[in-house]
């Protein structure tokens, strides 16, 4: 399905009935990284997975994108969808628009599913080296992104494991299109700092993490959920930056159980 949302076309698939939860993927990735969780949830949940702009169906604008932009197409698309109330599943990337969509839409908000995300800004050191990514993806294409991702995406233990997923996670990152890498450099570079705004969340929130994590590590994880009041916390044994994908049966099982106390 595709929707015409602030002069570009954003793709999305829309299954099931019932609650209503919005999946926001992660960079460089695509909707098709929630297919277990489609899979698993539609039958309890009406469940809608968004290409963000610059990714998989979506248009790619080339442009500076921003956090907020990102945030402002989601609100546009549950106008489009006539959704007034969401549960907003984030993942790395994700999780920052969610605090980007929080910090303006947050009466649109029923609940909040953190997963591998940080509310910290960047470091210096983080924004030269995304920096130095763009710059990479600009002179060599998506293919050396690949190859930076993947050890920071999936534990060794899945990469050595599961090359089947190893190969579709490397066949996503290679579709984005160059305008969607550097623009998501960008935004995640230039993104506020959110931890003030953690005091501030008061809807029902669940963090999740990999406990391989490196990229956005435990420790991140307990910064949300120790400022956002009564928040839960999830550590998925045997992952890393993808839980969903790398044990998509406890992940699931855990954002099953936190959907299931939100279902009006």
């Amino acid at each position: 399905m595709k929707a015409h949302i602030h002069g570009i076309t954003i793709a999305y698939t829309d299954q099931g009935q019932g609650l209503p939860v919005v999946f926001l993927h992660g960079f460089p990735l695509n909707r098709r990284m929630w297919s277990p969780q489609v899979d698993a949830l539609s039958a309890q949940c009406r469940i809608i997975t968004v290409d963000l702009r610059g990714h998989g169906e979506s248009d790619a604008p080339l442009w500076r994108y921003t956090i907020d932009q990102f945030a402002d197409d989601l609100n546009g698309l549950l106008d489009h969808l006539s959704l007034s109330r969401v549960v907003l599943v984030g993942l790395s990337m994700g999780g920052y628009i969610l605090f980007g969509f929080y910090r303006k839409y947050a009466e649109r908000v029923r609940g909040l599913v953190l997963t591998d995300t940080r509310a910290q800004a960047d470091t210096d050191e983080v924004r030269s080296g995304r920096f130095a990514m763009a710059q990479t993806a600009y002179t060599r294409g998506a293919e050396p992104i690949a190859e930076m991702m993947l050890p920071k995406l999936l534990c060794s233990n899945t990469r050595e494991s599961r090359p089947d997923l190893v190969e579709q996670v490397r066949t996503i990152i290679l579709e984005m299109p160059l305008s969607g890498l550097v623009g998501d450099l960008m935004a995640m570079a230039e993104r506020p700092d959110s931890v003030s705004l953690l005091k501030e969340i008061s809807c029902p929130t669940l963090v999740m993490v990999g406990e391989f994590d490196q990229a956005t590590p435990p420790s991140d994880a307990r910064v949300m959920a120790e400022g956002i009041r009564g928040a839960q916390l999830r550590v998925i044994a045997g992952a890393a930056h993808l839980p969903n994908l790398e044990q998509p049966e406890a992940y699931n099982q855990a954002l099953a159980s936190f959907l299931s106390t939100l279902r009006e």
